[in-house]
């Protein structure tokens, strides 16, 4: 059996906005090569596909692997789409409409596993990551939007659509006059990540408040959250201020998560785990106010541990629970 299992492999794919990073795996996750390129999503499905496809094609050239070991491959994707299908519906970033992932990668002649991608991230981290030690937890990424991925018992939980995890459009104010991408006021998405972070550093900054932020940039378009949190680490006051603002509304979002979900683990991601340290103390003093005693007691909040290999180390990991090897 273990000759057997060093001879097979999977493929996991993680297709973003900006790049497709494809990964070649044993059955334990071990990553044997990687392939990046460009997703070239404007050029529409035909390239995009060539392009997934081609860096299959190199991850087993590089490790010198036929493709007649590859058990099946993992595709991460933004949604909305449909897993039980292998339909992507309709992205924001990718000219891909009712698209039959299944069938655009026949030729590779496995079964192929589509899932979304804070769900493939959140896998990744379940299997590989923080969450190793758990069987119930949710992975919450924090940067541009927020998104999360849940699992109950060792599984993630899809809902009836595929669509299970958009924590970020929930709403945690429903008198604010801040509209959210979906269309919606007072999103937990709109007031609580990385591009609220460096909305508040610019209207700071416009309102001409005592700080450091606009010493940090050429350029008033330029203030994101990063600078926001170097400003804070630099002992700005009114920095530190914005940043206890999100964490408070962050505290929120995630006492709402642990009330409603009961997880061992919540396991932060994105952009602000760089800067983490600000907003920890905040965060967690709201969730202890706001969310119930024995259930606040009973989660741990940390911090993701893969990185930027995440995604494609979650396709990987698409394609071992689907095949029941995990």
């Amino acid at each position: 059996m273990g000759d057997e299992m060093d001879k097979s492999y999977v493929v996991g794919v993680d297709l973003g906005g900006t790049k497709i990073l494809t990964a070649l795996a044993d059955l334990e996750g071990n990553i044997i090569a990687k392939c990046k390129v460009p997703t070239e999503a404007k050029q529409g499905k035909d390239r995009i596909f060539a392009n997934i496809k081609k860096t299959i094609y190199n991850v087993l050239e590089e490790a010198k692997i036929d493709m007649k070991a590859v058990k099946g491959i993992g595709l991460g994707s933004p949604g909305p789409l449909d897993v039980k299908t292998g339909l992507i519906v309709n992205p924001p970033n990718l000219d891909l409409e009712n698209v039959d992932v299944l069938a655009e990668l026949s030729e590779f002649k496995v079964p192929v596993f589509l899932e979304n991608d804070a769900n493939t991230a959140t896998l990744a981290e379940k299997w590989f990551g923080a969450g190793k030690d758990v069987s119930d937890l949710i992975y919450i990424t924090i940067s541009t939007g927020i998104g999360a991925g849940v699992i109950i018992d060792n599984k993630i939980v899809h809902g009836v659509s595929s669509g299970a995890g958009e924590v970020g459009h929930t709403t945690l104010d429903p008198h604010s006059d801040l509209q959210c991408g979906c269309g919606n006021y007072g999103c937990f998405e709109v007031l609580a990540s990385g591009t609220a972070l460096g909305r508040m550093g610019q209207e700071a900054v416009k309102s001409g408040k005592d700080t450091l932020i606009a010493q940090l940039v050429d350029d008033l378009a330029e203030i994101n959250g990063a600078t926001v949190a170097e400003a804070a680490y630099k002992g700005d006051q009114l920095a530190q201020e914005i940043i206890d603002e999100i964490a408070n509304y962050l505290g929120i979002g995630l006492a709402n998560l642990i009330n409603n979900f009961n997880p061992e683990k919540i396991i932060i991601g994105g952009g602000v785990i760089a800067s983490w340290d600000l907003f920890e103390a905040k965060v967690k003093e709201t969730v202890q106010a706001r969310a119930l005693d024995f259930l606040a007691e009973a989660t741990t909040i940390t911090t993701a541990q893969l990185g930027s290999d995440v995604g494609a180390k979650g396709a990987v990991a698409t394609a071992l629970v689907n095949l029941d090897l995990l």
